[in-house]
This record gives C-alpha cells, sequence and structure tokens, in this order.
C-alpha cells in the first residue's frame, strides 16, 4: 500500500514551553538560550535529538516557529529542527518563501550549524540570517554525520545575501550534544542503522 501523506509533529509539550517563555528574545543570545532550552527539553522528555531551532522576527525577536529534532520519533531522516522550524514559519505565514513582500526580516537561530540537507534548505527557505551556537566540528565529535558541506558555507551564504553569525552560546549548546552523546541514546546517522525497535 502506498503511503499518502507525510505527518511530523512536534511534541506535545512544545506550545506550553513556548508559553511560558515568550518574553525576552529580544538579542541574539536570549534567543539561542531558548533554543537550547528547547533541545535540553527535547531530550529530556527523549522526543528526539539534541539539535533545536527557531525563526524569529529579526527586529522585535518575536518567535514566528519553533522545531526540534524528530528524525527517530517521526521514522523520517528529513525530520531536523531547522527543517521543521523553517516549514512551520512557512505554514503559519502562508508562503513558500520567508522573504516575500510584507513579511517582516526573519532569522533562523539554531543550537548547531546547519547540516549538508539544512544548509540547502536556509536560502530556499528565504531567511535573511542565521545565529548558530554549536560548529559542525561539535556534532561530529558527538558522533553525528553533518553531511558533506563546503568549508565555506559561511562565505556562500553571505554571497546569497543571508548574514551568518556563528558560535553564539556554543560553550553551551556544545554541552548538550555532548551530554546526548555520552547518555546513550541513539546517534542516528543514515549510514548506520540503528537496532529495530522492541
Amino acid at each position: 500500500m502506498t503511503q499518502t501523506t507525510l505527518i511530523l509533529s512536534l511534541p506535545v509539550w512544545i506550545e506550553s514551553f513556548l508559553n511560558r517563555r515568550k518574553a525576552g528574545c529580544h538579542s541574539p543570545e536570549s534567543r539561542m538560550e531558548l533554543v537550547i532550552a528547547l533541545g535540553i527539553e527535547n531530550v529530556k522528555r527523549k522526543t528526539g535529538g539534541p539539535f533545536a531551532a527557531a525563526v524569529f522576527n529579526s527586529k522585535t525577536g518575536k518567535i514566528i516557529s519553533a522545531g526540534v529534532n524528530r528524525v527517530v520519533p517521526c521514522s523520517c531522516s528529513i525530520a531536523h529542527a531547522e527543517m521543521m522550524a523553517l516549514g512551520l514559519a512557512q505554514q503559519s505565514l502562508n508562503t513558500f518563501t520567508l522573504s516575500a513582500e510584507g513579511i517582516p526580516e526573519l532569522e533562523l537561530v539554531t543550537s548547531t550549524e546547519p547540516c549538508a540537507m539544512c544548509l540547502g534548505a536556509i536560502p530556499w527557505a528565504g531567511i535573511k540570517r542565521v545565529i548558530c551556537g554549536a560548529t559542525d566540528a561539535d556534532a561530529r565529535a558527538a558522533g553525528f554525520d553533518e553531511g558533506v558541506k563546503p568549508a565555506d558555507w559561511v562565505n556562500h551564504l553571505s554571497q546569497l545575501g543571508i548574514e551568518v553569525r556563528t558560535s553564539v552560546c556554543r560553550d553551551d549548546a556544545t554541552r548538550l550534544l555532548k551530554e546526548y552523546s555520552e547518555s546513550g541514546l541513539p546517534i542516528y546517522n543514515g549510514h548506520i542503522p540503528l537496532p529495530a525497535p522492541d
């Protein structure tokens, strides 16, 4: 039988989590702190991996959408935090591009630099600024496969008019990856199959 619907869902706790933390996202650091807190909660509740992202209004700090990694719970390799946050922002604003006329300038804040897939999605999504916490090397050190990316990916996005800032709250973001890696929870790389569920 052919499956005709793709369902990617966020954990049920996200809405109440965000409602308790709406204020105070006026700086890149405060936005990153919120995103890292999402990642910590995702791991603590065992609802996905140690990655989180959110789309914010660049000027006001208002959160447009949030995403956490849902690869294992959704049985879907594209359910990365950035992909979830970008897709939800587009649906929320009813547009396939977040740079459409009439939409304020938006930024993606992500707990870890984008993997190869998420890097490709950023310009297509219409984001104008990206703020990252942990680095690609930090993710790889924790055991995650980030895919093949150009070494000068920041410059590549810059040439497309997308501003990038890296290593914001890097220590906290890296700690999340390290603690996850040491927890025994699954490190899910596409070429390394996980054991079948019980």
